[in-house]
């Protein structure tokens, strides 16, 4: 798991100490704040490892394509970095670190490294001030071409892939619904839900071949969704779907518990919408074909609070179901999502982000002190963060 994340220059970023991450890591705050842009920073580092950093290989990583103008920091207070500065280390102190530079008024294709370090713990494999040897490509990241030379058991190698594979998710009604195309396609779900009903096929078989302890995981995700009887997947709508909606090759088919047996049937065209989100969240924490790391963008959105709280409680479950490594960034709105973290639990993380005096994006873990355990006795997590007593709201 990536342990440490440190951030400068890039947009509202200029982080005096790195973050230090969990398993499950929420980060709250007014909207504008700068929550997203934590995420699209580590999309920008994955960009890196993988070797290129430009518009292509960030969309793919639900990093937003901007001018480098919009990327980098400028702040009336601050002075302005010369490059945008990301590093990541791990649990074995392996580390990866870039500082690149994309010229403001005559931006070229790809972002230039200006400087690229990587180390398993023990030995450095990429020194920082390689990138100063006239020979080299400056748009091409020379620790992914590494990659090639190293065990699989490398830790560095370790946290590249898992930096390779990150990407942010945001998914969409319409899309979820397979009535509109994903935009950034890829397996085992596209960025905002694309290929939904092929996922959750892949996680019924692959819970299905883990036994019972499988079957009691599909029966956790399936009772999150109390009208549910059973969901299939199908590739004959049938009756189920109007010939004028748009339609994917493979469907959910719903079953519902209340209506008549004869007409009890429908797809996720007819569904309630906080069915697909659960659905989806559950695919991308429990298929092994997921990232090791990935985050979600507003995971609580078309969720009721009493459901989102229930997902919440299952998402570090549900992570270490498939993988004990696999971590999880996302961003919340709704309240509720705080009554589903367990703050006992130190790889259970909770962030109040904010803006300071001067604009800057400044991150507070919220832990359970003494105080705040005293108070919530009284109140639930919800009601202490509409009450002001965590941070992390509007000046409204």
């Amino acid at each position: 798991m990536i342990r440490k994340l440190a951030v400068n220059g890039f947009k509202s970023l200029m982080l005096d100490q790195p973050i230090e991450l969990g398993r499950v890591n929420c980060f709250i705050g007014a909207n504008g704040v700068g929550k997203s842009n934590l995420l699209e920073a580590l999309g920008v580092l994955g960009a890196a490892a993988n070797g290129v950093v430009d518009d292509e290989s960030l969309l793919r990583r639900g990093v937003r394509a901007g001018v480098p103008r919009l990327y980098k920091s400028s702040f009336a207070s601050e002075r302005t970095p010369a490059h945008i500065g990301i590093s990541v280390s791990g649990e074995l102190g392996q580390c990866y670190r870039v500082s690149l530079l994309n010229p403001l008024e005559s931006p070229e294709p790809s972002w230039i490294y200006k400087t690229e370090f990587l180390s398993d713990g023990s030995d450095e494999i990429i020194a920082d001030g390689v990138r100063n040897r006239k020979n080299l490509n400056p748009q091409a990241g020379l620790a992914a071409l590494k990659m090639v030379e190293l065990e699989e058991s490398n830790p560095a190698a370790q946290l590249m892939r898992a930096l390779q594979e990150y990407a942010i998710y945001c998914p969409n009604t319409p899309t979820l619904r397979g009535i509109s195309p994903d935009l950034q396609s890829r397996r085992p779900i596209g960025l905002n839900g694309g290929l939904l009903a092929e996922a959750f096929g892949l996680l019924q078989l692959h819970l299905e071949d883990q036994g019972e302890r499988g079957e009691d995981v599909l029966e956790e995700v399936l009772e999150l969704i109390d009208w549910v009887a059973d969901v299939t997947i199908t590739s004959q709508a049938g009756t189920l779907l109007s010939p004028k909606v748009p339609r994917s090759k493979h469907l959910l088919k719903f079953t519902d518990r209340f209506m008549q047996k004869s007409r009890n049937e429908l797809t996720a065209y007819d569904a309630s919408e906080g069915a697909l989100y659960v659905l989806f969240t559950a695919a991308l924490c429990l298929l092994p074909q997921s990232p090791k790391v990935f985050a979600i963008d507003n995971l609580d959105q078309a969720l009721n609070p009493r459901l989102v709280a229930s997902l919440t409680k299952q998402l570090s479950r549900w992570l270490q179901h498939q993988d004990p490594q696999r971590q999880l960034l996302f961003t919340a709105h709704n309240p509720a999502v705080l009554d589903g973290l367990d703050l006992t639990d130190p790889e259970t993380r909770l962030f109040a982000v904010e803006r300071n005096s001067n604009g800057l994006t400044c991150f507070r873990r919220i832990e359970l002190t003494p105080a705040l355990q005293s108070l919530n006795q009284e109140y639930p997590l919800s009601r202490l963060w509409l009450m002001g007593h965590l941070g992390a709201v509007p000046n409204v």
